[in-house]
């Protein structure tokens, strides 16, 4: 069974030199991950037409493809606008002005905060850290997502929990819940302003048949077929029964008015 990264080791000894190349040179981890951060970016509701300028914050941004994502959008490439690099512990609080940012996206990072790396590390007071000082670097009607692979249903409401606690409004957003492979989690978070989650991203719905109802049809079909079907050893039968001999090339007497008629028990 293939273990979860972070329950491998610490995310800077696991993020080595190996595994940040895959990252960046492996192309199918390289597409998912570019499907992930433009979703979160949609997520995000950004009017590009407003003529408005924001900083996104990019949390986690490992080896960049996410800020690339956020570089290549249109506002960005017509104001030329880049990305500064800041290292920092997630769980530790951010030394960055209040009301820097306008909004904030995170793919694949946030639930690294739920586990305990070092003996001084508390899930819980690390989450709270970690949320209070994000809703203090965002500005009032900012908006956050975060793509995250929670372990269980309570890493989940843990997060969101925490999240909760330090002001944010939101939920979490199931793309393909019918799909185990293509399932995606996204937080989205809001300050100072309720947010109505949008739809989720779904399949087309495959119609299926129940069992019971698989049983019905298959008896229908069966009195249908008793129904169609000659009686036996009439001449209807006998005719039909020749011609399927005929069909798989068999030698078969030709038909008269004599087939299938009753002999007399009488010589």
């Amino acid at each position: 069974m293939t273990r979860r990264p972070e329950g491998v080791a610490p995310p800077e000894i696991f993020y080595n030199d190996d595994e940040a190349r895959k990252y960046t040179q492996n192309s199918r981890i390289m597409e998912i991950q570019e499907e992930m951060t433009n979703r979160c970016i949609e997520l995000l509701e950004i009017d590009d037409e407003d003529g408005e300028t924001r900083l996104v914050l990019d949390i986690g941004c490992g080896s960049g493809l996410s800020g690339e994502c956020l570089d290549e959008r249109d506002a960005a490439l017509e104001r030329e606008v880049g990305g500064d690099l800041v290292l920092a512990d997630m769980g530790e609080r951010a030394s960055i002005r209040a009301g820097t940012f306008d909004n904030a996206i995170s793919v694949s990072a946030l639930q690294w905060l739920c586990n305990k790396d070092k003996a001084a590390h508390n899930p819980i007071q690390r989450l709270s850290r970690f949320f209070t000082s994000l809703y203090a670097v965002l500005n009032t009607g900012g908006r956050a997502v975060f793509q995250f692979y929670p372990a269980d249903e309570h890493q989940k409401s843990l997060i969101m929990a925490q999240a909760t606690r330090a002001g944010f409004n939101g939920g979490v957003l199931i793309d393909f819940p019918e799909s185990k492979k293509k399932m995606k989690l996204y937080l989205v978070l809001t300050v100072g302003s309720t947010v109505s989650l949008p739809e989720a991203l779904t399949e087309a719905p495959v119609a299926t048949v129940s069992y019971a109802k698989r049983q019905t049809n298959h008896q229908r079909n069966k009195n249908d077929l008793k129904t169609r079907t000659a009686p036996k050893f009439s001449r209807e039968w006998i005719l039909e029964k020749k011609e399927r001999r005929r069909r798989q090339g068999k030698d078969v007497r030709p038909d008269t008015k004599y087939t299938a008629r009753k002999r007399s028990d009488r010589f």
